[in-house]
């Protein structure tokens, strides 16, 4: 089984491919989307859209993993924009009859490191750990895509 993880963002949005094995989690794919501000945010979202799309046929996943919507009362802008680019993300995997499960960061950070408190570079070392890789993976959206993917691993098997 397949898991594409996808961090959500307008300007940014990371993704990770995982497959469990007898092993462990092998990693099969991550990197960003990337949209430019000069851009109409139509531009934006269609090219998130597509790369998504596009990481679905290529990659083959059988479940997405979003992270779900929040909102800071600080910062509504910031959800109102990630709320826009899982539109996008959403959209892509409906018409490609992926299946979506959503999970909190705080239930993700909670799941992978057993603190839903933990730091940005925290989880960043814990995936680097959980995937045996050489360097930390960057950006942030990326190891966060990843903890995703992997957190929902370590939770489908508690059911």
């Amino acid at each position: 089984m397949r898991i594409l993880g996808v961090d959500p963002g307008l300007g940014i949005t990371g993704y990770g491919v995982i497959e469990p094995s007898r092993d462990g989690l092998k990693l099969i794919e991550a990197g960003v989307v990337r949209t430019s501000l000069k851009e109409k945010i139509s531009h934006r979202l269609c090219s998130i859209h597509k790369e998504v799309q596009s990481l679905v046929d290529e990659l083959r996943p059988d479940v997405c993993v979003l992270e779900d919507l929040y909102s800071h009362y600080k910062h509504p802008r910031t959800s109102i924009l990630m709320a826009h680019a899982r539109g996008a993300i959403l959209l892509a995997c409906a018409q490609r009859g992926l299946p979506v499960v959503d999970y909190s960061a705080k239930r993700v950070k909670k799941s992978v490191l057993g603190n839903g408190n933990a730091s940005k570079e925290q989880v960043q070392r814990m995936v680097q750990g959980i995937l045996e890789l050489k360097e930390m993976p960057s950006p942030n959206d990326v190891s966060d895509a990843l903890a995703l993917a992997i957190a929902h691993v370590y939770m489908s098997r508690k059911l």
